[in-house]
């Protein structure tokens, strides 16, 4: 959930902000003044700041700077009631995302902070690539003994060694960024960059000025020159997931890199040459979007040199035991848990669900049952209710009655209030609801917390 700070003098305007704000799912910190929005910042580490130009104890135009100083993947929004061109300007250079004015450009509020959002997290992703360069990821990392997981592990190991690019295919959660991880370990580009970017997290605009980079003064807000992606996994690996929602016009560029080694960035008339192998991964049908003219069919031959298809967890249950067990080491010492035990029903219960987000859902099934679990044994009580409901519509064709759901509902949301110590955000996140949503609950079922 991406953090929100509001700094603005004026009660009434923070708090109107902060309940539209939170309706659209972020998590909102509120300050009245320079100084205390500075501490929040430090406290809170917010993605987006909403920040008034004039405040009791200093200028929002010069606050931008410090921001930026102190937090410099934070994007920050200018709000002033009385709006003129040189602050703008001047709020623009000092590195603010945008200025708008307070009442005319209101609507613009919520569009403004999802792409301010999608810019920091792509920042963030992209200031992260070089890290992952340390990192030992090995094929003996992928856990399963199935017959299709193993063919998919096999292939990879065969491409491995090689340049040529490789389409991972498959539905979300099965692992494929994993496995484009292990192809680059394994690769003669180990020792360089592995850099991942999520094509259908970001807007048309910021992926192609992340990916590609961008000249000083080509647009509003490139301050500098940028560097892109593609230059950050130069004689490395760059892993492109879900490249079936990349924008028909970016596909023309990625073209040109598959055939050229070079592209033009934002703002450049000379082109950048780059030494790079492409993974891509979708979990779409790429000819369905060819025929549906939404994928140049010339790129998908080029990307789908060799094909890796990853099994869905449904088509490879008797892994999901194997993979249990992992999560479970992996969270106990996270969660200073002693899990000795593993009731025949609780794996039972795994092995009937359709895990339509396959390992990811699985592995966020277990640590909330982890979470939930009072001794050293997971039993079916541990389960989340739609699991354990499906459980015994299959077995018996019984289902909970409402009275029954409710109750577990209500011992359930108490387990992980008290797990996270009373902190609701938390609390949302870990049960997948909103935030809105859990209040309701709390107050339906008189929690206390």
């Amino acid at each position: 959930m991406s953090k929100i700070l509001i700094i603005d003098d004026e009660n009434q305007i923070r708090q109107l902000l902060s309940r539209i704000i939170a309706l659209e799912g972020y998590e909102v910190i509120q300050a009245a003044d320079c100084k205390s929005g500075l501490k929040q910042l430090e406290l809170h580490s917010p993605e987006v700041i909403l920040c008034d130009v004039f405040l009791p104890d200093g200028n929002g135009v010069d606050l931008v700077s410090i921001i930026k100083k102190n937090s410099p993947t934070s994007e920050v929004i200018l709000l002033t009631a009385h709006g003129n061109i040189p602050d703008g300007v001047q709020a623009i250079k000092n590195g603010a995302f945008d200025y708008i004015t307070k009442g005319d450009d209101n609507n613009r509020i919520i569009p403004l902070l999802s792409k301010a959002t999608e810019k920091v997290l792509l920042n963030k992703q992209g200031h992260n690539s070089e890290k992952r360069t340390g990192e030992k990821y090995t094929f003996d990392s992928i856990l399963g003994k199935s017959r299709a997981i193993k063919e998919a592990i096999a292939l990879a190991q065969k491409v491995a060694s090689t340049d040529v690019p490789v389409l991972l295919t498959g539905e979300t959660g099965t692992g494929k960024e994993v496995f484009a991880q292990a192809i680059h370990q394994n690769s003669k580009r180990a020792k360089k960059n592995f850099v991942a970017v999520n094509c259908s997290s970001f807007s048309k605009e910021l992926l192609e000025s992340e990916m590609f980079g961008h000249k000083a003064g080509s647009f509003t807000g490139a301050l500098k020159d940028k560097k892109g992606l593609f230059e950050e996994a130069d004689n490395g690996t760059i892993f492109l997931d879900e490249i079936g929602e990349m924008a028909f016009e970016l596909q023309a560029k990625l073209l040109r890199i598959l055939e050229t080694g070079e592209y033009i960035k934002i703002g450049e008339t000379k082109p950048t040459k780059v030494n790079v192998r492409i993974i891509a991964a979708t979990n779409r049908n790429l000819k369905t979007e060819i025929s549906e003219n939404h994928f140049r069919e010339d790129l998908f031959y080029r990307l789908s040199v060799f094909q890796i298809h990853l099994p869905p967890l449904r088509d490879r249950k008797e892994d999901i035991p194997l993979l249990t067990e992992a999560f479970i080491h992996n969270f106990s010492k996270k969660l200073s848990c002693n899990i000795q035990e593993i009731k025949p029903d609780f794996l039972n219960a795994l092995k009937q669900q359709p895990w339509k987000g396959n390992i990811r859902e699985l592995r966020n099934t277990i640590e909330r049952s982890l979470i939930v679990c009072n001794g050293n044994s997971l039993d079916i009580e541990d389960l989340p209710l739609e699991i354990q409901n499906n459980h015994y519509e299959q077995n018996d064709g019984q289902t909970f009655s409402d009275f029954e759901l409710a109750a577990m509902e209500k011992r359930h949301i108490s387990r992980v209030l008290e797990y996270t110590k009373g902190n609701k955000t938390e609390t949302a996140r870990l049960l997948k609801i909103g935030l809105t949503t859990l209040y309701r609950k709390i107050e339906e079922y008189k929690i206390l917390s």
